[in-house]
């Protein structure tokens, strides 16, 4: 049984590589799409700015003439700059049950990485840290968020079959919105608002593209994740691109800002409506009818859970108790859009201090997810 893994070159092979996860999860009921024009711009060198310091090969892999897989090699110069070491990523990758198929194409990703001068190979990992990376380990029988990767079990056994060793894990929590501001929260809200004069902050769309708030944020974000694992600094050209995505799919209800005593971004909450099973509707096709489920999704009959997709706090506050505002401002929004749960993002398992955060909810660990690592 022949096993081809082909680069792909033409657009009729990127629709192809694009399109592959849909097939393969067909009637699978916790895989949500992503939407395919955004997936296939991520890989357009034209109209991802990641292409100014990454560089990538796609491939697709077949077996006895048919499409049985598919794989992203990407080395990211700027973050192995940063972190001082030769890697080279596998991400987007997808195949049948199949040991054979897998080795094919991460064979292939050492292979491209050894082309290159790299030592280590890891993943899942993207572009950067904003786009879908960890392998699902535990938390196969849960719906998958919109921002992050579902995978079925034999993935993880395959890779590990194959000699890849845990590097990091991420953890994912489901949270209980509560019926009533928790006491904590309101203790701590008085405390660093009336005595340490921090405020909230709602930000609006011409603040944000025009007045330069989007970036200023962005750079925050920066701030807050740049010790994380294999971060890489969002340039603004970069965080433009983000900015323009984001607002397709955010409601700033949901967007909340904590400035210091002289008006500087100091904390922040974004949270989006899940739009998961609207997704699966229209599986990921926003065109000719897909914009509708998500439009209702978004604005007319939200799902139950709403999506935590980035918290923070500038470095220089960390432990005053800054998520506490944050979180006195969502919750009754949270409340008024009649959502029942949160779900967390991925969140490195190393992090305490986002993870305390949570313990004034009820919560619940939902999934785990892995970065695998071995050599080229």
């Amino acid at each position: 049984m022949a096993i081809e893994v082909k680069q792909v070159l033409t657009k009729r092979e990127l629709r192809k590589f694009v399109d592959f996860p849909n097939k393969l999860y067909k009637g699978n009921k916790y895989f949500v799409p992503k939407i395919f024009i955004d997936e296939k711009n991520t890989f357009n060198p034209k109209k991802n700015p990641a292409f100014n310091f990454c560089e990538a090969n796609l491939y697709l892999a077949y077996k006895d003439g048919k499409l049985a897989g598919r794989i992203a090699a990407i080395i990211n110069h700027k973050a192995n700059q940063i972190w001082n070491h030769k890697e080279v990523r596998f991400g987007w990758i997808d195949f049948i049950e199949d040991v054979d198929v897998a080795k094919a194409l991460l064979d292939k990703v050492k292979e491209y990485g050894r082309s290159k001068g790299m030592e280590i190979i890891s993943g899942p990992l993207g572009f950067t840290d904003f786009d879908p990376e960890g392998m699902l380990v535990d938390g196969f029988d849960r719906l998958c968020t919109m921002a992050l990767i579902y995978n079925y079990p034999y993935y993880p056994q395959i890779l590990e079959q194959l000699g890849y060793k845990k590097e990091i894990d991420w953890i994912e929590y489901k949270i209980t919105i509560p019926s009533e501001m928790p006491e904590k929260i309101v203790k701590v809200t008085d405390i660093v608002t009336n005595r340490y004069g921090f405020r909230i902050r709602k930000l609006t769309l011409k603040e944000i593209k025009k007045e330069g708030l989007g970036r200023q944020l962005f750079h925050l974000v920066n701030d807050t994740y740049s010790k994380l694992y294999n971060f890489t600094p969002l340039p603004d050209d970069m965080i433009d691109k983000y900015i323009d995505g984001y607002l397709k799919i955010l409601d700033l209800e949901y967007v909340t800002v904590v400035e210091d005593p002289e008006g500087q971004m100091a904390a922040y909450g974004i949270a989006v409506p899940s739009v998961a099973h609207a997704l699966q509707k229209c599986r990921g096709k926003i065109f000719p009818f897909g914009w509708f489920h998500i439009l209702k999704s978004f604005y007319f009959k939200h799902e139950e859970t709403i999506e935590l997709l980035l918290v923070g706090v500038k470095s220089d506050y960390r432990n005053k108790g800054l998520m506490a505002l944050i979180f006195y401002d969502l919750i009754p929004r949270m409340r008024k859009g009649k959502f029942v749960y949160g779900e967390t993002n991925a969140e490195l398992e190393t992090n305490d201090s986002v993870q305390r955060q949570w313990q004034m909810f009820e919560t619940e660990q939902k999934k785990r997810r892995r970065i695998y690592t071995g050599t080229v």
